[in-house]
């Protein structure tokens, strides 16, 4: 099985090097915004990687010192960039051409060379070497998990530049043993909200309140400083930024450890997550911020699931809140509030994130029972399993001390 990670790299380079680099990450966006306008023809935009490559590629090797290879890479960056604009003007939504403007640069094998403790790097004259900058030795950390380790194959990277330094984004690759597939798998359902960032079926909450408030904290401190107008307020600013950013994606990764965590314990082959194309169209709530943090959660849930060889995948999450996960009556009164489901047909109540994670795992179930071998036969919940029939095939007692329906919060 192949597992690939992204190990970012601070460079320490010289005043000259980073001269080179600059003005490389300059043409490079240069290139991919000049295929961005070649694409467009007033009406519609190409999207056609081997049209766009006619279109564009001796003309951009005419006007840029760039490396073939860069050229090869701005185009590709402007094609999937392309891509998911043209996929949101065929749904009818609003989208506007992209522009390149943030500092980077994309590195293959063929215009750099990866060391353990440096790189050569291609630049529009010639290239560098940038050593990297890394933490101190007998340390297990990313860098010496996967950049000093022979087992991983460094395959490219992405040169980045942000206050005031350079950083690789360094992509590698290894083969590992795939684990031992497990038969008569189950679903464990995964619902996201702006209350708790996340509920399974087997009832395990994870609060939001955390992030919602580092998140009010920082939105304040940032007005704040910008109210100030002056240059050390905006490096203030950024620190700000930076350390929101590292509090949450560290809080993310914990929500993450300990779902894959809850998915082994349960036996699980499966984790469901609600699709989150349009999510804050159905939030009316969440922000910006809160798309931000469900795409990462369920990115680190992917990755660290698919090493313990459990599967992630998406489903339609339409009616899922307004369900009832114990006799499937759907209607909007269902959820008369926020967090409270009550079913007006049988009567059914709990935790409306509860009742939803439990009805995302069933909405997976019936996709897929009937399909190939090897599909999940039952949903985790917090007492037992509930198959496609709704009926429980093993017995309540797959947590010890937890019983009934209550979720355990």
């Amino acid at each position: 099985m192949e597992v690939r990670r992204t190990v970012p790299v601070k460079l320490d380079v010289t005043d000259e090097q980073a001269d080179l680099l600059h003005e490389t990450i300059d043409e490079f966006l240069w290139a991919a915004n000049y295929v961005v306008d070649a694409a467009w023809d007033g009406e519609w935009a190409e999207t056609r990687s081997s049209v766009l490559h006619d279109m564009t590629y001796d003309k951009v090797r005419e006007q840029t010192p760039l490396h073939s290879n860069h050229v090869q890479s701005a185009r590709n960056r402007a094609v999937d960039a392309l891509d998911s604009v043209v996929a949101k003007w065929s749904k009818g939504e609003y989208a506007s051409l992209p522009t390149f403007t943030t500092p980077f640069c994309e590195y293959n094998q063929r215009n750099a060379t990866f060391h353990d403790d440096h790189a050569s790097l291609s630049t529009v004259d010639g290239r560098v070497t940038a050593e990297y900058v890394l933490p101190g030795e007998n340390r297990d950390t990313p860098h010496s998990q996967y950049l000093a380790s022979d087992e991983w194959e460094t395959t490219g990277a992405t040169l980045h530049y942000r206050r005031g330094d350079f950083y690789l984004h360094i992509r590698t690759k290894a083969d590992v043993d795939s684990p031992e597939p497990v038969e008569n798998g189950t679903v464990l359902g995964v619902d996201l909200g702006i209350e708790n960032i996340a509920v399974t079926s087997t009832g395990v909450f994870w609060s939001a309140d955390e992030l919602n408030h580092w998140r009010q904290e920082y939105v304040k401190r940032r007005k704040s400083l910008q109210e100030c107008g002056s240059r050390y307020a905006h490096e203030n600013v950024q620190a700000v930024g930076r350390k929101e950013t590292g509090h949450f994606q560290q809080y993310l990764h914990r929500v993450a450890n300990e779902l894959v965590a809850e998915a082994i314990d349960n036996g699980c082959t499966v984790i469901a997550f609600e699709n989150l194309t349009n999510i804050r169209d159905r939030m009316p709530n969440a922000r910006k911020f809160h798309e931000w943090a469900f795409r990462r959660l369920y990115e680190y849930v992917s990755y660290k699931a698919e090493i313990c060889g459990i599967h992630v995948e998406k489903v339609n999450p339409k009616n899922t809140s307004q369900r009832c996960s114990s006799c499937g009556f759907t209607h909007e009164d269902n959820r008369p509030a926020q967090d409270t489901f009550c079913c007006q047909s049988c009567g059914y109540e709990n935790h409306a994130d509860y009742n939803a994670a439990k009805n995302i795992g069933y909405t997976l179930l019936r996709n897929q029972t009937g399909g190939e071998g090897g599909a999940p036969v039952g949903v985790r919940l917090n007492t037992g399993m509930l198959n496609a029939n709704g009926v429980k095939p093993v017995p309540d007692s797959v947590r010890a001390g937890v019983h009934g329906e209550s979720p355990r919060l």
